[in-house]
């Protein structure tokens, strides 16, 4: 599915998409495929190159596609292992070693877009204890809107491990100023079903429609950001299993039968730490 390895057992990066070009082929295929989706999404005037910026750039196996429409591009990665490669491959793009949790460091207006595969969500994680998500992808947002055009857009494929963790993701970007909402191509499908996180920058626009969703009910496709915090239900309209919802729901069952049921308390249905 496109998915790369590098987080495990070492350093954590932000790039986990981007291969180096020896590894398999259908890799780089599939990292062609969500490029030249996000830039469509992207909505890039047609008589004119374009600057973007590439978050989680990796070895630039995104920054190529961008380079054969005839735009620029700068890359940010956190790896430097991911740049050397970039640098090996000769990309026409210039490339910048950060932690784009720690903001994006460029003037304001200075992008026509932005695009981003598969490398967001690691801001979720918490990999040293100075590490706030919330705060981290906050930053990250609001830096992002400032330095993008007005009218402009970002394209973010992603793969949430849960609908929190995209909660929080959609939520930080909705209180940095974006608008938008969630596309999905192939809703249906367990293999090509791919999240593409579409922000627009000043005037709201149209959110795209997703692939593959011509014979689906669109709708629960293409989240649009509101106001309203709700939290999230399966698809039959139940508390996603185990959520804190989930546990309150069935210990009030458990009450109306008459069972003994530990009290109700803040900590119901948060998750241990690992470790004390």
């Amino acid at each position: 599915d496109g998915r790369g390895k590098e987080g495990r057992g070492g350093v954590l990066s932000l790039v986990t998409h981007s291969l180096p070009v020896s590894c398999s082929s259908r890799v780089v295929e599939i990292q062609a495929q969500m490029s030249e989706r996000a830039v469509e999404l992207l909505g890039l005037p047609e008589d004119r190159p374009c600057l973007l910026l590439d978050v989680g750039c990796g070895s630039g196996l995104s920054g190529d596609y961008i380079s054969e429409e005839g735009h620029y591009w700068i890359g940010m990665d956190i790896s430097p292992a991911m740049l050397d490669v970039a640098v090996e491959r000769e990309v026409e793009g210039d490339l910048l070693l950060a932690d784009v949790g720690h903001g994006i460091p460029f003037r304001p207006g200075m992008f026509d877009g932005c695009i981003s595969i598969s490398a967001v969500q690691w801001l979720c994680n918490a990999d040293k204890k100075s590490h706030s998500p919330p705060k981290r992808l906050y930053r990250f947002f609001s830096t992002l809107y400032t330095a993008l055009a007005r009218g402009s857009r970002a394209v973010l494929q992603l793969y949430p491990e849960n609908s929190e963790q995209l909660e929080l993701i959609t939520a930080q970007a909705m209180r940095a100023g974006f608008t938008g909402g969630m596309v999905v191509d192939y809703p249906n499908s367990a293999k090509a079903k791919k999240f593409f996180l579409c922000l627009f920058v000043g005037a709201s626009g149209t959110l795209p429609k997703g692939l593959g969703t011509e014979c689906a009910d669109e709708e629960p496709h293409q989240a649009k950001f509101t106001n309203e915090r709700t939290r999230f239900k399966n698809i039959k309209g139940k508390s996603v299993k185990k959520s804190r919802d989930w546990i309150l729901e069935k210990k009030e069952r458990r009450r109306r039968q008459g069972k003994e049921v530990r009290a109700d308390t803040k900590y119901t249905g948060r998750k241990r730490r690992p470790r004390f």
